[in-house]
């Protein structure tokens, strides 16, 4: 229950942080994709752990394989299922959390639900999980780009109270890259990393907001009432683990304006097409996409576990206290980013293929 998400491109996740490995079967990827794992990895390596100073050390390959649903480099049409197994658990560091629940995660709530929880590096509510959304994602937005050259980029927009000055509408993923924080704002990126690593030193962590643009998307994806495309759009990045906030376009701050600043007026391009000279809406307009760039923001708590000691309760109801071990990020900002990416293609090619029907990516 609740591990499956889309209706035509649908994904469902499996495993858990220190299990012998996580993974994700897709169904409903249409055949003769040309896809291949050097693909996948390229967005796996920009989630795994351990890949700068700021994140959690954490030495995971995340070296994917895909089991099923390709052949000869081309996608079958038939469900695929991609594995990455683990390979750096420490389950000794969490030994203490089996019995006394970390403030804010989700180790109290699991027990009440289930009655019972895989304490080894949260299990399923580990940030591994998002593993497979990341592999799927990176198939989503190879079908995004082929069909309707649809390009998605996302970025640190703000650490804690230093934000960033960018624009969605000509940031570049070689501007995203060129730091370790992700942030296409060179001089306030360095000034996050500084926070970070400062924060990190106290056994502290800190939050933060993603920005995500998505480019050339077609006019019409959506429906409407309850499967709005930002409905789905907020759905999607708000099951991300340490999501609090969602905002589309003008978001909270359209509340200060009134209707006549808030409206995006219509005009005619050059090209005689619908278009609107701002773009408030943040490029939905009644649940449905109406061509400009869509425009979202999420906002992401710091991480829940801290070295910090904190006053907590154990699974028997007793009073205690708990500083964290293991190895976790002290901002799950940068390493939030390319999940943020993979959810927002994962709702735009299930809402293309819907609104298209699902046909070969190949076809003129």
């Amino acid at each position: 229950m609740g591990n499956t998400f889309g209706h035509l491109f649908r994904i469902t996740t499996f495993g858990e942080s220190h299990g012998g490995g996580v993974g994700v079967v897709i169904d409903g990827c249409p055949p003769q994709l040309e896809i291949s794992t050097e693909e996948i990895q390229i967005e796996l390596d920009r989630r795994r752990p351990g890949q700068s100073k700021i994140t959690t050390p954490r030495k995971e390959e995340d070296k994917c394989e895909i089991l099923s649903g390709v052949f000869e480099g081309k996608t079958l049409g038939t469900p695929i299922a991609i594995l990455v197994r683990n390979k750096d658990a420490r389950s000794q560091d969490y030994d203490e959390m089996a019995v006394k629940y970390r403030p804010s995660h989700a180790d109290a709530t699991y027990d009440a639900k289930y009655g019972i929880r895989n304490w080894q590096g949260g299990g399923r509510s580990s940030a591994r999980e998002t593993i497979g959304r990341v592999a799927a994602g990176a198939i989503a937005k190879k079908i995004l780009r082929q069909v309707a050259n649809v390009e998605i980029i996302g970025y640190v927009k703000r650490i804690k109270d230093l934000e960033a000055v960018i624009d969605p509408d000509t940031v570049t993923l070689e501007q995203v890259e060129s730091n370790i924080v992700r942030c296409p704002d060179a001089e306030c990126g360095d000034r996050m990393i500084e926070l970070i690593e400062e924060v990190r030193r106290q056994g502290n962590s800190i939050g933060g907001v993603v920005e995500c643009v998505a480019r050339n998307v077609p006019k019409g994806l959506g429906d409407p009432v309850f499967d709005k495309l930002e409905a789905d759009l907020a759905k999607g990045v708000m099951s991300l683990p340490a999501s609090k906030g969602f905002e589309i376009g003008s978001g909270f701050a359209g509340t200060l304006l009134s209707g006549f600043e808030h409206n995006d007026e219509f005009y005619i391009d050059e090209a005689g097409e619908i278009r609107t000279r701002t773009n408030r809406s943040g490029g939905i307009q009644g649940g449905i996409s109406n061509g400009e760039n869509i425009i979202i923001r999420i906002a992401f708590k710091p991480t829940a576990t801290i070295r910090k000691e904190q006053k907590t309760v154990t699974n028997e109801g007793e009073e205690t206290v708990l500083a964290g071990k293991g190895r976790h990020d002290p901002c799950v900002l940068p390493r939030a980013v390319p999940m943020v990416e993979a959810m927002v293609a994962l709702v735009l090619c299930d809402h293309l293929l819907r609104h298209t029907g699902q046909c070969r990516v190949n076809q003129s």
